[in-house]
């Protein structure tokens, strides 16, 4: 293993981390900023108001987009392991 190997290896879980977690961070930024407008356009300043829904939408986030996370994570997990069987092997 040269470090040109090693190197793309971290880009590509850098890659797979953002591309697993861009689902719940967008979900959340968007129910986010639909909660920031209306305290905004109702004067309402109640700071517990934006985690609940923010919470509630990234589990729901996780349910919906769990089986394609693990699909991603295990496929990644097997290239890893499958390129250090040929590395050993």
């Amino acid at each position: 293993m040269n470090s040109d190997f090693i190197i793309g290896l971290a880009g590509q879980a850098i890659y797979t981390a953002l591309k697993v977690s861009a689902p719940m961070l967008l979900l959340g930024l968007v129910v986010g900023l639909i909660i920031s407008i209306f305290q905004a356009t109702t004067q309402i300043q109640e700071q517990t108001l934006a985690f609940v829904p923010k919470i509630i939408a990234v589990l729901l986030a996780l349910l919906l987009f769990g089986p394609w996370i693990l699909t991603t994570l295990v496929d990644f997990t097997f290239n890893i392991l499958d390129n250090l069987y040929k590395y050993i092997g």
